[in-house]
């Protein structure tokens, strides 16, 4: 199971690389229109807050990735706490589907971290 809940806080932190991404390279372009329904004036409008977003995904991503490769459950745990709270704000400010996509699958690492008990040194 501990190496189990290192592929899923890892594996969530691969997903917010994807968030990332999308906010920060893709958000003006056809492709990232067409993913956050949004139009073009609309997308231009609010570059800069999509940077930003992307920008604080990808502090959840380094910390969970740290958390993955150095073994620190303690790390992995506040991460996906954080990730949980963002997926229930922007399901609650956005879009439902953020807490399917976010929320739920940072629950799932979060409930193996907790099982997982301390996580051994590699």
């Amino acid at each position: 199971m501990t190496l189990l809940a290192r592929i899923a806080a890892a594996l969530i932190g691969l997903l917010h690389l994807g968030f990332l991404y999308l906010e920060m390279v893709l958000w003006t372009t056809p492709t990232g229109q067409e993913i956050f329904s949004t139009t073009a004036a609309f997308a231009e409008e609010s570059a800069s807050l999509a940077l930003n977003q992307g920008l604080y995904n990808g502090f959840l991503a380094a910390g969970l990735l740290w958390a993955a490769l150095t073994s620190r459950r303690d790390v992995a745990i506040f991460f996906l706490l954080c990730v949980i709270v963002a997926g229930a704000v922007g399901a609650w400010s956005v879009s439902m589907s953020i807490l399917w996509i976010q929320a739920v699958p940072g629950a799932v690492a979060l409930l193996l971290a907790l099982l997982s008990g301390r996580w051994a040194k590699v």
